[in-house]
């Protein structure tokens, strides 16, 4: 099976366009700033990785963001528990 590494990088951007934030709803609110700041983090973090697998970027740089990315997921899960916490608890008020 061959694999050629521009294939797959190719497919990669032409798929990731359909889960970007589409622009608009949120872009005024603080929540929606909070998510354009996490994407690009994620968005960062791969460009990082990709020209670390390519040879483009050095380790330093690699695990740095590695390490901002596992942060700023950490902080989503956390948010994303005290969402639900709170959904949870409201259901539980009596009528």
């Amino acid at each position: 099976m061959d694999i050629r590494s521009t294939l797959v990088a190719q497919q990669y951007a032409a798929n990731k366009t359909a889960t970007a934030p589409q622009p608009g709803g949120e872009g005024g609110t603080a929540f929606g700033k909070v998510a354009e700041s996490f994407a690009a983090t994620l968005q960062q973090s791969e460009q990082t990785a990709m020209a670390a697998m390519t040879g483009g970027a050095d380790p330093h740089a690699l695990v740095q963001a590695l390490a901002q990315t596992e942060l700023a997921v950490e902080t989503a899960v956390t948010v994303r528990d005290k969402v639900v916490e709170a959904y949870q608890e409201i259901l539980r008020m009596p009528v």
